[in-house]
């Protein structure tokens, strides 16, 4: 797993007075728990672009004044209006105990239903998985070469050791559909198909009523 590290400065008074003014110099409040004791703290916002706004996910080595320390994001809170970062959460990975991230899904290859005229679905871009920290993935690899029309692979028929996903099983990742296409142009055969084997059936159905008594 990819490590971001993170440079804060501690904050000598929390509540809302200071965190609008630290805003207004381009610093995110933020606040570390999870460990012995609480600890907020402030991070430039330009800092920010490698652990939210990129597809990745990674762990979060927090520097304040020396003390590091290795942690997730938890939460992030954005503005109601201009979404920008307004507020930072980060749980401390602590030795032993499990963690919960949501990891994002790679696809991998062209399935052999999508060659044969298929629409893919990829539905769940994200997993949230529980594991180790030393156990917990960059993302879920899934190839889908082999996937045909009508199947799917769901939450259940991912396996990956250590690590236990939190979605519903029976959930589908990616699936591959028939497409509207493909669809049309199989009604008309199943169409002309229906009549010739109605009539393939009545010489059998003929056969099989008792003669009529004279």
């Amino acid at each position: 797993m990819k490590v971001v590290t993170l440079s804060g400065s501690p904050r000598a008074n929390v509540g809302k007075v200071n965190a609008t003014e630290l805003r207004k110099t381009g610093k995110i409040p933020c606040v570390l728990y999870g460990g012995k004791e609480q600890m907020h703290f402030s991070a430039d916002e330009r800092d920010f672009k490698h652990i939210i706004y990129t597809p990745e996910v990674c762990f979060v080595e927090i520097d304040v004044n020396g003390k590091k320390t290795k942690a997730i994001l938890q939460e992030a809170q954005y503005h109601r209006i201009t979404d920008k970062l307004i507020h930072a959460d980060f749980l401390e990975i602590t030795e032993g105990k499990h963690v919960v991230m949501n990891i994002p899904v790679k696809l991998h290859g062209q399935s052999e239903g999508v060659k044969a005229g298929g629409k893919l679905n990829f539905k769940q871009r994200m997993l949230k998985a529980k594991a180790m920290a030393n156990k917990m993935p960059r993302q879920v690899d899934l190839n889908i070469e082999t996937l045909t029309v009508g199947k799917s692979i769901a939450v259940g028929d991912i396996k990956i050791d250590g690590v236990e996903f939190l979605n519903p099983k029976n959930i589908s990742v990616v699936s591959v559909n028939m497409s509207r296409n493909v669809a049309e142009e199989a009604a008309p055969a199943a169409a002309a198909a229906a009549p010739a084997a109605a009539a393939a059936a009545k010489p059998a159905d003929a056969a099989a009523k008792p003669a009529a008594k004279k």
